[in-house]
């Protein structure tokens, strides 16, 4: 079959995203689990207090976190299927020609779920290592006797093997329905993308308008997960610095890891997909006559504001987050500090957003260069 390991394992993004997912639930659902063992124990009311919080604290994060993360997971493995099989669509076609049917096909999908298994994984390992740090992160106020740290089978069943037997399945439904197309569709493969038709008469500016637009219509998942990745740069750095004075340094250092990691990783992977997704376009543009930086205007320039729009919605986002935490769940902790919107800590934050998303963006835009007319001669 054309789809090999090596296919599966091109899903870094999948299995970093799956990784700090179970992470961070494998963290907090353990921790619950072992702190309602020794409930009866807690007899302070202060201890009492404490331990609603945090038992209250972990399920936010786990639902809210891992939901999150699991959405960004699914979103990244849809793209792959497509992206895949619109690459290999002449060899599918060949298949499909020669009597294969969609699901006999599709079936062999099932090896992406591999990116998840490792992932998660990876995750649950590095979680049960950090555990004992953990714990005495969460105790460190010395209101609860001593926890040991114990294993609970439900969560590998839960986080590791279910979610890769899941994600196969989404891959080989997803993989039967973008099959259905006819056998000379496939064999004659997609342009990926379109550039909307304009009046003879029209402006240029009018084109180059149109194609930014275009590029961000027909590419509606990378234009996601490079908002998504604005999102997590944005919400997890402001939120390591607050968590600096709302609660310790390791959380903060956690947090931010994570966000970063995150960031990068899905600016990166769709910041490669679409010099690969407008080699074409940019090659006809360049065959025009059109300049280097109009081209770069013209693809990279669209998802800046995109870009924006998702660290905006990471400020809210983490903002809205910790004031629901400090509000609702440490309501009943003494001497907690009040949450107040850090200015600082978002001016300090886009100032390195920005440095860190255009240089990342000049880069890639240099690919443009490299890239030969040769490439439209077979169409």
């Amino acid at each position: 079959m054309i789809i090999g390991i090596k296919d599966a394992l091109k899903l870094v993004g999948i299995s970093i995203v799956t990784c700090c997912a179970v992470f961070v639930c494998v963290m907090f659902l353990n921790y619950n689990m072992d702190l309602a063992a020794i409930k009866g124990e807690i007899v302070t009311e202060a201890g009492i207090a404490m331990y609603n919080a945090q038992v209250s604290m972990g399920k936010v994060t786990s639902l809210v976190t891992g939901g999150c993360l699991v959405i960004t997971s699914v979103i990244i493995l849809l793209f792959y299927v497509k992206n895949y099989i619109d690459t290999r669509g002449k060899d599918l076609g060949i298949l499909k020609a020669l009597g294969y049917s969609n699901f006999a096909i599709a079936k062999h999908f099932w090896i992406f779920g591999l990116s998840v298994l490792l992932g998660a994984l990876i995750g649950f390992i590095a979680a049960y290592l950090y555990l004992p740090t953990f714990y005495k992160v969460q105790n460190a106020e010395g209101l609860f006797p001593d926890i040991s740290v114990k294993f609970h089978a439900v969560l590998p069943i839960t986080l590791v093997l279910l979610p890769s037997v899941l994600f196969s399945v989404i891959a080989i439904l997803y993989a039967c329905l973008k099959l259905r197309e006819p056998v000379n569709g496939l064999l004659k493969g997609k342009r990926t993308v379109k550039i909307k038709k304009v009046k003879p008469d029209a402006k240029e500016s009018t084109f180059l308008k149109g194609l930014a637009v275009n590029t961000l219509k027909t590419k509606k998942a990378l234009t996601f997960l490079i908002a998504f990745s604005a999102f997590c740069f944005s919400a997890m750095v402001q939120m390591s610095i607050s968590m600096k004075d709302i609660a310790s340094e390791t959380f903060a250092v956690m947090i931010i890891s994570i966000g970063l990691t995150l960031a990068f990783t899905t600016l990166l992977m769709s910041l490669s997909s679409v010099v690969k997704g407008n080699v074409k376009t940019i090659a006809m543009m360049n065959a025009f006559g059109y300049e280097y930086s109009t081209c770069v205007r013209s693809i990279f320039g669209s998802y800046r504001i995109v870009s924006y729009i998702g660290f905006a919605v990471g400020t809210v986002y983490q903002y809205a987050l910790l004031k629901l935490v400090m509000t609702f769940v440490f309501e009943s902790i003494d001497n907690m500090p009040e949450y107040k919107f850090d200015f600082k800590a978002l001016l300090i934050t886009f100032v390195t957003f920005i440095a860190a998303y255009e240089l990342i963006m000049y880069i890639y835009a240099l690919k443009i260069k490299k890239i030969p007319v040769k490439c439209i001669m077979s169409e």
